[in-house]
C-alpha cells in the first residue's frame, strides 16, 4: 500500500516540512484519544484534561485546566512530537513558548515509544 505525503518549503527557514499521511493521522488519533481518556481518571476530569493537536507534521500535548476567572479552559504545553526524515523527534517548550529538541530521546519510527517516554517522564520535565 502506497502512502500520500504531501511537503512544504517553508519561506522563512527553506525547510521541508511534511504533513502527515492520511493512515498515519488517523493511527495516531486513535493512539491519542486512547491515551488521554486513559491517563486521567474520571473523578478528575472537570478539574483536569488532556488534549492534543496535530498539525502538519507534528503532535502537541496538552494539558487543560480550568480558567481562573471566567469560562473555558487554559491550555498548558506538554510536549510535541516531530516526525522528521521517518522518526519522531521529543520537543519541549521554554517559558518563551519556543519548542527545543530533548536529546536525552533518540528519535524513533514507533510514535507510541516516543508517547510512552514521554508519559514515564525519567527526568522530570514533561509532568513536573
Amino acid at each position: 500500500m502506497r502512502r500520500l505525503s504531501i511537503s512544504l518549503r517553508s519561506r522563512k527557514t527553506n525547510e521541508v516540512k511534511s504533513m502527515l499521511d492520511v493512515f498515519t493521522k488517523r493511527r495516531i488519533e486513535k493512539i491519542m484519544d486512547e491515551y488521554t481518556e486513559r491517563k486521567v481518571p474520571k473523578h478528575v476530569r472537570d478539574q483536569m484534561k488532556l488534549s492534543y493537536k496535530i498539525r502538519g507534521n507534528s503532535v502537541t500535548l496538552m494539558e487543560e485546566r480550568p480558567a481562573y476567572r471566567g469560562d473555558g479552559w487554559v491550555q498548558y504545553h506538554i510536549a510535541q512530537f516531530r516526525l522528521d526524515q521517518s522518526k519522531w523527534k521529543i520537543y519541549w517548550q521554554d517559558s518563551k513558548d519556543k519548542w527545543h529538541f530533548v536529546e536525552d530521546y533518540e528519535p524513533d519510527e514507533v510514535f507510541e515509544k516516543q508517547l510512552r517516554a514521554v508519559d514515564q517522564d525519567r527526568s522530570g520535565m514533561f509532568w513536573g
